[in-house]
């Protein structure tokens, strides 16, 4: 029995910590650079020490969703 509660709590906290860790954001422009400055303003207004671009499609537009990390 104490193994299970062990195992839920560290289940809990894992899957917890994730929600804390990262916050994704996403931005639409024309070119690849517009669209990481649009990404590199958000991370600044949410008060981010940096961010990793994880998503970048190109088409008749660029879509990019990258990571906040605190």
């Amino acid at each position: 029995m104490k193994i299970i509660k062990n195992f839920v709590a560290v289940f809990a906290f894992a899957t917890s910590f994730g929600s804390f860790a990262a916050q994704s954001v996403t931005a639409t422009d024309s070119t690849l650079e517009s669209a990481e400055a649009k990404i590199a303003a958000q991370a600044e207004q949410a008060g981010a020490s940096n961010y990793k671009i994880t998503q970048a499609y190109t088409g008749n537009r660029v879509h990019m969703t990258a990571e906040l990390l605190k």
